[in-house]
């Protein structure tokens, strides 16, 4: 017999513990493998919405852009249109044109003036 079996009447605790150590360690990685496995679809589908919701909203983005590029251009095109329309007003009647600024100046003035 070995000095071990001799002093403690058994056989080896030191491999028992060893042995148990290694079948709970290997029960554990088992379990976190399958918990893995089980998870994956799972998040496979979160990621696969989560990139349809930023193609989504990537998707309106582009088009508010385009949809703003294009109210953009038109209010530049009716500020271009009214600011000739004053001019071609002006020219036509200049008296008229400089009795609505003396007014307008007076009621603005009137308006912001503190009392």
């Amino acid at each position: 017999m070995d000095t071990t079996t001799k002093s403690t009447g058994i056989g080896d605790p030191t491999g028992a513990a060893a042995r148990t150590v290694d079948h709970a360690t290997s029960g554990a990685h088992k379990a976190i493998d399958k918990a893995s496995d089980a998870a994956r679809p799972a998040v496979d589908r979160l990621a696969t919405g989560a990139h349809q919701a930023v193609d989504k909203i990537a998707g309106a983005a582009t088009q508010a852009a385009a949809t703003l590029d294009l109210k953009s251009e038109q209010i530049m095109d009716a500020q271009s249109r009214l600011t000739e329309t004053c001019r071609d007003y002006v020219r036509d009647n200049p008296v008229t044109s400089l009795g609505i600024a003396v007014a307008a100046g007076f009621l603005l003035s009137r308006l912001l003036s503190s009392r």
